[in-house]
């Protein structure tokens, strides 16, 4: 299984590359690159600089690991001493009555050596393995809320460019069909078979809808900005995305089958808060192993030598090695009670925020799944209403033609449509 996992990993990783390279070498031609939602995501993936961080972050939390693991390894020092002897220590010998005063020592002093150190029983190191463990189970999972939040805001961009796109449609229809109408009025006015008004009204209609047409545009400029930067792309390369929205609409009617979205197994708020409670678990479990003895081992290899003069190539060396036991056993320290404590009430008080969270996420589930489902209603009630504007502006065409309407009906016809088709998206 491990193998098959990496293999298909490599194949993903390979896809994604060979994409990437088809990408660049596309923009850099000049060209425009096209991008569909999956392959707008798999570049964000790769390329934003947040999931980047987050994976960093994971490493980091790894190394840190191994940093704790480390401490359990035996620790090798070198070291070196070298004294200068002031003023010497002074001893009064009594012979017979008479005495005699000798000082005592060298005037130089030097020892160096190695010493090795070994925790042989530290409660505590142990404990802080677990405790990086969690911490990088925390961060595969923050990670994973970052990765969940990028697809989110790539999608929102991705369809929020679909619907400025869409707009922009409608609106430049709705221009050039009042365009059409304004050429039709202004050719039967000059025939004399319409008045000025007529003329007048058809040309202000037409005016009218082209600074919405110029503002769509600009909405379409700034989606694709927007979409740019969330992929992680040079905001200078032309960007265009396939399809419309109305692409969307059979898997809009799709997920309101998809009972997926009623667990909340997999919400990435309430693992983080679980996570949470077991780094609180192995923090007490930390903070308890203050009151254990704790044994450590070392061993010592030194050399010394003590000389009146700095002929060092002369001096003699004597070796003396020293092995030993440390027992260190905790009796009282007042604060360490406190601590726990604190942690025991953070425990109480996570426990509560983690139970307030989850019936707060049911809410909201429920709520958005609601207004799904009265949204694909409005979709299917604003498709119909689309249906029968374009058939109202239809027959009011028609009436106006053979002369048996107005222009302002034709006028309204043509801004209902345009408001339900607006709608409608």
């Amino acid at each position: 299984m491990n193998i098959m996992k990496r293999l298909i990993g490599k194949k993903m990783m390979l896809l994604v590359g060979a994409f990437l390279v088809a990408f660049t070498t596309h923009a850099q031609n000049g060209g425009v690159v096209t991008l569909t939602l999956d392959e707008a995501l798999e570049i964000a993936l790769s390329e934003n600089p947040t999931i980047k961080i987050a994976d960093q972050e994971i490493q980091l939390r790894k190394e840190v690991k191994r940093e704790a693991y480390y401490n359990l390894i035996p620790e090798l020092s070198l070291n070196g001493n070298y004294s200068r002897t002031l003023k010497k220590q002074t001893m009064v010998m009594d012979f017979g009555g008479e005495s005699q005063t000798l000082k005592v020592g060298s005037d130089n002093s030097y020892s160096g050596g190695l010493t090795i150190s070994l925790p042989i029983f530290a409660p505590a190191l142990y404990k802080t393995i677990n405790l990086t463990q969690t911490d990088i189970e925390m961060a595969v999972e923050q990670a994973r809320s970052s990765k969940l939040e990028l697809v989110n805001q790539v999608t929102k961009a991705y369809y929020q460019l679909l619907l400025a796109q869409d707009s922009y449609d409608v609106l430049l229809h709705s221009y050039r069909n009042a365009e059409t109408n304004f050429n039709i009025v202004n050719a039967k006015y000059e025939q004399g078979a319409v008045s000025e008004y007529d003329k007048i009204r058809a040309d202000v209609q037409m005016r009218s809808l082209w600074p919405s047409v110029v503002s769509a545009q600009n909405g379409i400029n700034l989606a694709k900005l927007q979409l740019k930067v969330l992929i992680g792309i040079d905001p200078e390369l032309d960007l265009s995305v396939l399809g419309n929205l109305k692409d969307y609409e059979l898997s809009l009617f799709e997920n309101q089958l998809n009972n997926e979205y009623l667990t909340l197994n997999n919400n990435t708020s309430l693992k983080q808060l679980d996570i949470n409670a077991e780094l609180l678990k192995n923090t007490l479990q930390l903070q308890r192993t203050n009151f254990l003895p704790t044994l450590g081992a070392s061993f010592n290899y030194s050399y010394t030598s003590l000389n009146n003069d700095f002929r060092i190539a002369h001096y003699k060396w004597y070796p003396y090695s020293t092995v030993g036991l440390s027992l260190n056993i905790p009796l009282f320290k007042a604060s360490d009670y406190s601590k726990t404590k604190q942690t025991r009430i953070q425990m109480l008080q996570l426990a509560e925020n983690r139970a307030y969270a989850e019936k707060q996420l049911k809410v909201q589930a429920t709520s958005y799944l609601d207004n799904m489902a009265a949204s694909s209603e409005q979709v299917l009630s604003n498709k119909e209403s689309v249906f029968q504007a374009e058939k109202g502006r239809d027959i009011a065409q028609k009436l106006y033609e053979v002369g048996k309407g107005t222009i302002l009906e034709l006028n309204d016809s043509e801004v209902a449509l345009t408001q339900t088709q607006l709608t409608y998206n």
